[in-house]
């Protein structure tokens, strides 16, 4: 409940932009015994109503301006699960229905809002995480459905998906959007209502139940967050009181006119403390434990998604976003003030200097960043016919000159496996054999680069179709055929092996976590690396990326006794176990690197792990 008084300040705070829990007091906020405040920010119209919907009939409110000349309020009597929505008079006539910006609940059918009761926050705090992180990127729509086709609620996901990601031994999982959009394909990523999760699986209390089963569990939860734009729906967000208000009112700073949405009007105190109550929001409300931020590249450049020369450039001349470089370094100044904890993840597909440095050390101040070049260049590597790899195997090896650059973590997301892209396994090169044994080198490839990881649902069983935002997973094929449940074992011994190998995860932002054994051996289509850990262990990977066994191949080494502790063309993942062979002694001979050299044979499509005894 918020006093005249103290409404006051927290009014001028939200037009400094200096209030971040702006949830509080703007929306529908619960009073007492039934009674419940509505308020709403429409400094441009000339009157505004609340209209409340109730046991099949309209009740329309008057509303009256608060004491910053700007906003609309009224108190009055109304029941849980009540829809409502304001009526504004603009300024040259017209009459808008709008939704409320701060609603915690929606009635998708009908875009109304809905009065509704948030759920006690839990006694979970985050904690910082140092350790391994490998996430589980899930749409929770459609990881399974029921036999009509009728998505899980969240109550359903907490009885299946939590014991499942527990069950494959991932650290993280991470919900794409989850607040409320109208429109199924857009996966979430045109977002309606910032504060209210999606009514499609249930209430508020029900998420909260999610979460606190993954917490209960030991996983953290990370949601994919969208403040970069928003749809333009009459009900929604778009010129909420008749002219641009959340949207940039300038000509090149609109709109995406490849997405068709408008840009946030970052600079703006008002619109910017929306964004970060909306991200703060689940942070303290729900107890999240990190945020993934989306298009972050969108929000650096004003010519982003523009024509050529269709932008005014910034007072110094170039393409940079000023307001929304301010913004981003805002945001994640915020959080790490109030929860220091809780981390923070950039997608941003450029070359974006200090991403992940400090705001104070002039950084955006982020956590960690996709690393989309990693990405893009090992799968284009990966669908190369192995006879044609020769003439592409700096795709394999180049992000190693960047890798310590930035706090990486290394997606194979969804966005990788739509539009025709083909799934994971289907990108592979060559028979049905092969895919399975190239997603496999693709893995083990992954889980040894430095970086953290993250990974689609749906890989682990090696779906051959592409993911459909309407339907479940194909997660039978494990249980029916043998490849596909052989790949799904691989997986989760892969994860499990990750998170005891300090090796792969201790020292990921330094030199001296990484060596390269074999780096330029185009011909043979192999590289080999050795990573570090703190205390001096190490872990050797070696790959062949080749269609061929390659027999007796030398590898510079160090000195010393070697075990195979993974290899991914073991038949009990689904290869050929042709390698018999377990332990390895490097001899003292010119080999590709130093003074020692260890000499085996290497499966075709096939990574092994070897670590050193002492």
């Amino acid at each position: 409940m918020v006093n005249g008084g103290n409404l006051a300040e927290r009014l001028k705070n939200f037009h400094s932009g200096t209030d971040y829990r702006t949830y509080e007091f703007f929306g529908c906020i619960k009073l007492f015994k039934g009674k419940f405040s509505f308020r709403v920010w429409a400094p441009h119209a000339v009157k505004v109503d609340l209209c409340l919907c109730a046991d099949g009939e309209r009740r329309l409110i008057p509303m009256q301006k608060c004491c910053d000349g700007e906003s609309f309020e009224v108190e009055t009597y109304a029941a849980v699960g009540n829809r409502y929505f304001y009526v504004i008079t603009t300024a040259d006539g017209r009459i808008l229905e709008k939704a409320d910006p701060y609603a915690f609940a929606s009635d998708l059918k009908t875009f109304r809002s809905v009065v509704s009761q948030l759920p006690k926050k839990s006694d979970y705090t985050p904690k910082r995480h140092n350790g391994p992180m490998n996430v589980y990127e899930v749409n929770l729509l459609s990881w399974k459905r029921h036999p009509d086709n009728s998505c899980y609620s969240y109550l359903d996901l907490a009885r299946e998906l939590v014991p499942y990601v527990k069950e494959m031994g991932y650290t993280h999982v991470e919900f794409m959007p989850v607040t409320e959009f109208p429109f199924d394909g857009s996966w979430g990523y045109q977002v309606t209502g910032y504060f209210a999760v999606t009514s499609r699986m249930g209430t508020p209390r029900e998420f909260k139940c999610l979460i606190d089963a993954f917490h209960a569990e030991g996983i953290k939860v990370i949601l994919d967050w969208v403040p970069a734009h928003f749809p333009k729906d009459a009900w929604g967000l778009y010129e909420f009181d008749g002219q641009p208000l959340y949207e940039c009112p300038l000509w090149d700073r609109m709109e995406y006119p490849g997405w068709g949405t408008r840009r946030f009007d970052f600079g703006r105190a008002e619109v910017d403390n929306f964004l970060l109550s909306a991200a703060y929001f689940f942070i303290d409300r729900f107890r999240i434990d990190g945020l993934r931020v989306d298009a972050v590249a969108s929000m650096l450049y004003l010519d982003y998604d523009n024509p050529a020369g269709g932008f005014t450039p910034n007072i110094y001349g170039d393409n940079r976003n000023l307001e929304g470089i301010g913004f981003i370094k805002k945001l994640n100044t915020v959080i790490k003030e109030n929860a220091p904890c809780v981390l923070m993840f950039a997608e941003e597909s450029t070359a974006f200097p200090l991403v992940t440095a400090s705001v104070k050390d002039g950084g955006l101040g982020f956590d960690y960043k996709w690393n989309m070049g990693w990405m893009n260049d090992v799968l284009f590597y990966c669908r190369q016919d192995p006879y044609f790899r020769s003439h592409h195997h700096n795709k394999l090896t180049f992000s190693m000159v960047y890798s310590f650059s930035e706090n990486f973590i290394l997606p194979l997301s969804h966005d990788e496996v739509v539009h025709v892209k083909g799934s994971i396994v289907n990108k592979m090169s060559g028979n049905y054999e092969d895919k399975f044994a190239g997603e496999r080198l693709l893995l083990a490839f992954m889980y040894a680069h430095p970086g953290k990881k993250l990974n689609f649902m749906g890989y682990e069983v090696a779906q051959f179709k592409e993911w459909d935002y309407a339907a479940g997973l194909d997660l039978f094929l494990a249980d029916r055929f043998a490849l596909h449940k052989r790949m799904r074992e691989f997986v989760k011994t892969l994860n499990y092996f990750y998170l005891e190998a300090k090796p792969l995860y201790e020292i990921d932002r330094d030199w001296k976590g990484f060596k390269w054994l074999v780096v330029d051996d185009n011909y043979h289509n192999v590289i080999a690396f050795t990573r570090y850990a703190e205390n001096g262990e190490s872990l050797t990977a070696v790959l062949n990326f080749s269609g061929v066994d390659q027999l007796g191949y030398r590898i510079g080494i160090e000195e010393g006794k070697y075990r195979i502790v993974l290899n991914t063309d073991d038949s009990r993942f689904g290869g050929k176990g042709t390698l018999k062979k377990k332990v390895f002694f490097s001899k003292k001979e010119t080999g590709s690197d130093g003074e020692y050299s260890l000499t085996m044979d290497i499966p075709r499509l096939t990574c092994v792990y070897l670590i050193k005894e002492n």
